[in-house]
């Protein structure tokens, strides 16, 4: 039930016994010892739609809202009216079970429909099969056993969704209206898509129906794959079909059962076309093709899904965080940029706008909040890097989802390493979204790029721990809402002579403690970076906190650092990844748009040339991210080490790359603030430094691939 429903939401629940009760002995399957399973369904702005499951049957139960409703409105006695009796005479719709007008039941009044993907069209098939034919009782078979686990998407389908019932614009690519809404019902969208990918599918030998031909190869139709990507595209929905070779064979399951009830017609002697006759010759090679591809393993899917599949949650997550981005988040762009061009020299220009908050709240209400946090969200790593991805193309989403950093690399720290009263404190308000905070690591004053360097001193005092020193690029310092900081600090009472990574220690700071002063927020190529809460130099003058506040224990900072780092240079890679998407797109439709020396820019060898090594970079630093998530999440932090250090070099060069690349495309305009390709870059440039500069993560690989390899020698021997 992970994709298309949830928990009953607080406002539309009901007494599930009293359902019980009432439904006991009125469907067959249900009786006072049933277990009733029951989920709402995310889609359905007017009726509220319930799934519910028991042990062997599947149902849909549609309501009214709770509450005072408009004269006239959410008439589900019409509705019901209108499905029983379409259905009476043998239209396609689900079967309406039963209407109870009884407010007591469940609150308002409501109707049961059947839970419907094949038993309609087997149904057909059966009433006017004239012969037995093996393939379609298999098919049909393999249909019913083979449903998909997520089936929970309704949408309007028109049934007979093909080329020859699309009318298209004379001179223009784009289509004038859709005819032929005969068959058209409520049911799972990518039935449609199937049927219309079918004559992909036909051998160019296989006698057909006239009109709907095989067309593999013809110059000019786009590929299956294509046609997929494009239509996942639109949607917004992960570039893959889950169980795609289930709605393909039941496509062809629909059309033979159509064919045989064309020929049935035929026999009857009512058919209303002259060569109702030939469709008998289309039944059986259509199931049997159908069950070929059922039984076959999956059709052709990009690689990136094929090798790094999200699991169902994180499939139907993603899909719920593209349509959030698209219908709230990408239209608040300029109103948020119009916020700090208006505040720019205020101080209310530290403070998140209101319509960041507004989004924040809107997304917490739809359960899109720290999806980071595998604790939290039930999320795989490999899962929240597609979904990092997507909030990598916008510079604020991942603020509006909670997924902020350093906020979640904080996060993570304490719920790994922090004790309960620390998480009290601190982890909960910041799952909330109550409270920021920041990571003091980086000194002005030292080589950063060596953390060991640091001369922050920590040393402790009875009961407290007292803090001298400064820090720097202490990113989300200067939002009012941040409260606490992680400060990394040598610890001057342990022995010098110890290994040098097992002198430093994290001490949870609260902001407003003597002694801790914000000095100043650093520019970033001249902007302030205040839509990310800044990065300010900040000093500790004697700061005294309690020794509860250590995380850990002292001189274990680095074992920490290993932990924190991890997840969040993922997490930023595949952020980069999303953003270097959104620069090649921009880069796309300047050079289709632009012209010089007579040609469109994309014409000259040049720019074509970008285009494609910048498609090859971003795929390749895709998949590499994805495969550090995977391996991140099967085998663990230690051993994705080099994996890690791989992508931080690899995503920080190619968003840097692409960004540049479209920079040069539009050439003055690349750089003002037109156009966020300057701020991209910013951000880009700046990874190649943040978490650690490229050099030492080479050195890292370097030094990790030597030992891959000296022990890979050493088991040769």
């Amino acid at each position: 039930m992970d994709r298309q429903t949830t928990a009953i939401r607080p406002e539309h629940r009901f007494d599930t016994n009293n359902l019980k009760r009432y439904l006991s002995g009125r469907l067959d399957s249900i009786t006072g010892n049933s277990t009733l399973t029951l989920q709402q369904y995310r889609a359905g702005q007017s009726n509220p739609t319930f799934y519910i499951e028991t042990a062997d049957k599947r149902y849909v139960l549609r309501k009214k809202p709770p509450g005072e409703l408009l004269p006239g409105a959410h008439k589900i006695d019409r509705e019901y009216a209108v499905q029983k009796a379409l259905y009476s005479v043998g239209f396609p719709v689900p079967h309406p079970m039963l209407y109870c007008m009884d407010t007591h039941v469940i609150g308002t009044e409501f109707y049961i429909m059947e839970h419907v993907q094949v038993s309609t069209w087997t149904k057909q098939y059966k009433a006017s099969a004239h012969k037995e034919i093996p393939a379609m009782d298999k098919l049909s078979d393999w249909l019913s056993h083979n449903l998909p686990t997520n089936d929970n998407e309704v949408s309007l389908v028109h049934g007979d969704f093909r080329i020859d019932n699309l009318i298209f614009h004379p001179t223009e690519a784009r289509v004038l209206a859709v005819l032929d809404w005969e068959l058209s019902t409520t049911g799972q969208p990518i039935a449609d898509l199937a049927y219309f990918l079918m004559p992909h599918y036909w051998p160019s030998h296989y006698k057909i129906i006239s009109t709907m031909g095989g067309i593999t190869g013809v110059k000019g139709i786009p590929s299956p794959e294509d046609l997929i990507s494009i239509y996942c595209h639109c949607r917004g929905i992960p570039n893959s079909l889950p169980q795609q070779n289930f709605f393909i064979a039941m496509a062809f399951f629909k059309m033979a059962a159509i064919a045989q009830g064309i020929y049935s017609r035929h026999l009857l002697g009512n058919a209303s076309s002259l060569n109702a006759a030939e469709f008998e010759e289309s039944v059986e090679p259509s199931a049997e093709l159908g069950l070929q591809i059922a039984l076959s393993s999956k059709l052709a899917m990009p690689i990136s899904d094929e090798l790094f599949m999200l699991s169902p949650k994180g499939q139907a997550v993603l899909h719920h965080v593209k349509e959030f981005m698209r219908k709230h988040v990408l239209p608040a762009q300029q109103e948020v940029k119009e916020y700090y061009a208006k505040h720019k020299d205020t101080p209310e220009r530290w403070h998140t706008p209101a319509v960041i908050e507004e989004l924040k709240a809107k997304a917490r209400a739809a359960g899109l909040w720290n999806l980071f946090l595998p604790a939290e969200s039930g999320l795989s790593q490999l899962d929240y890097a597609h979904i990092a991805e997507e909030t990598g193309r916008c510079f604020y989403a991942p603020e509006v989802f909670n997924c902020q950093a350093p906020d979640t690399g904080n996060m993570e720290v304490l719920h790994l390493f922090g004790t309960e009263e620390q998480k009290r404190l601190w982890l909960e308000p910041l799952l909330r979204g109550d409270i920021r905070s920041c990571f003091c690591m980086t000194e002005p004053d030292v080589a950063s790029s060596d953390a060991t360097n640091m001369e922050c001193i920590l040393h402790k005092d009875k009961d407290h721990f007292i803090i001298n020193g400064k820090k720097w690029w202490s990113s989300g310092a200067g939002n009012p809402k941040c409260e606490i900081a992680i400060v990394m600090c040598r610890s001057k009472s342990l022995d010098s002579n110890s290994d040098r990574h097992g002198l430093h220690s994290m001490i949870l700071v609260p902001l407003n403690t003597p002694g801790v002063k914000k000095i100043r927020p650093l520019t970033v190529f001249s902007q302030d970076d205040a839509i990310h809460g800044g990065h300010f130099e900040i000093h500790f003058d004697n700061v005294r906190v309690p020794a509860s506040n250590i995380l850990l224990g002292e001189g274990r900072g680095f074992e920490i650092a290993q932990g924190r780092l991890g997840p969040g240079r993922l997490h930023h890679c595949m952020r980069a990844v999303g953003l270097a998407e959104w620069a090649l797109e921009l880069l796309c439709q300047r050079a289709a748009r632009r012209q010089a020396f007579g040609k469109r820019l994309y014409q000259h060898e040049v720019v074509a040339h970008w285009i494609a090594e910048c498609r090859i970079a971003i795929s390749q630093s895709r998949l590499l991210t994805l495969h550090a998530a995977q391996t991140l999440d099967t085998q663990g932090n230690k051993t994705a080490r080099k994996q890690i250090a791989m992508i931080k070099v690899v995503a920080g060069r190619m968003v840097t790359k692409v960004v540049d690349c479209a920079i040069q495309v539009y050439g003055g305009a690349g750089v003002s603030d037109d156009f966020p390709l300057a701020e991209m870059y910013a951000y880009a440039r700046t990874l190649r430094i943040a978490d650690g500069p490229d050099e030492v993560h080479l050195s890292s690989i370097a030094l990790l691939e030597l030992r891959d390899q000296r022990r890979r020698a050493q088991a040769k021997l």
